[in-house]
C-alpha cells in the first residue's frame, strides 16, 4: 500500500528542520543537546537502517521522513524542560512543526509517540515491533557513548541537580541500560556491536578507569 504522506527531499527537509530547531531552541539552552546532537543521532539512525536493510527489511520514504523528523526534534523540548519529561514538550513542538509544514498530525502519530517516549530507559516496550521507536531510541542512545557522551552526561546531569557523589553511579547505570538494549537489538551484527562497544568503553573507562565490557 502506497503511503499518502507528502515526501520531501532529505536535504530540503533537513533545512526546514534546522530552521525550526533554531527558532525554538535558544542558543543558551544545553549546548550538549543542541542541533549537532540531533544531526549525529540522524547519522546513527542511518547506520542502523543500513543494517536492518541487510536483514531484508525495506523502508519506504514515509518511514524515512518520519524517522528523520524524530531524530531532529526528539530533544527540542529541553528548551522548555531539561528533565525527564522533555519528551512531552518535544512532542508538542513537533506537532507545531507538522502544522507549519501543512502535514497532517494523524499521519505522524507513531513518530510523535516515539518522540514522547524516547527517553524511557527502562525499555518497557523493547520488543522491537515498533521499528520507528526502536530506531529513534537506539540512535539517540548511541550518541551517549564516546567522548561526546562524557560531556553530554556531565552537562545534563548537572542541570538535573544530581549530586557529585551520585554522578558516576547514575551515569554508568543509565549508559549500561542504553548499551544492553542496543546489544540485544543488533546482536547478530557483531561488527556494529563491537564498534559501539568501544565507544561505550571510552565512557566507562573515563568514569571508572576500568573497561567493564570486553569483546
Amino acid at each position: 500500500m502506497t503511503s499518502l504522506i507528502t515526501h520531501k527531499p532529505q536535504k530540503v527537509l533537513k533545512q526546514e528542520l534546522k530552521a525550526f530547531f533554531n527558532r525554538n531552541y535558544p542558543a543558551e539552552t544545553l549546548p550538549s543537546h543542541g542541533f549537532d546532537h540531533h544531526r549525529r543521532v540522524w547519522g546513527h539512525a542511518k547506520e542502523l537502517l543500513r543494517f536492518k536493510e541487510r536483514d531484508g527489511l525495506c523502508f519506504d520514504q514515509a518511514f524515512i521522513q518520519k524517522l528523520m523528523i524524530g531524530c531532529y526534534l526528539h530533544d527540542i523540548g529541553m528548551s522548555i524542560d531539561p528533565g525527564i519529561r522533555h519528551g512531552r514538550h518535544s512532542r508538542e513542538l513537533c506537532k507545531k512543526f507538522l502544522e507549519e509544514q501543512d502535514l497532517k498530525e494523524s499521519d505522524y502519530r507513531d513518530i510523535l509517540t516515539a518522540i514522547e517516549n524516547h527517553d524511557d530507559k527502562e525499555y518497557a516496550d523493547a520488543t522491537g515491533n515498533d521499528m520507528l521507536s526502536t530506531l529513534l531510541t537506539i540512535a539517540d542512545d548511541l550518541d551517549a557513548f564516546g567522548e561526546t557522551g562524557i560531556s553530554r552526561y556531565l552537562e545534563i546531569y548537572k542541570e538535573r541537580g544530581i549530586e557529585k557523589h551520585e554522578l558516576t553511579k547514575a551515569i554508568l547505570g543509565n549508559a549500561e541500560k542504553r548499551f544492553r538494549n542496543f546489544e540485544r537489538a543488533f546482536s547478530r551484527w557483531t561488527e556494529l556491536v563491537d564498534k559501539h562497544r568501544d565507544r561505550y568503553n571510552i565512557l566507562v573507562d573515563f568514569f571508572t578507569g576500568t573497561k567493564l565490557v570486553s569483546k
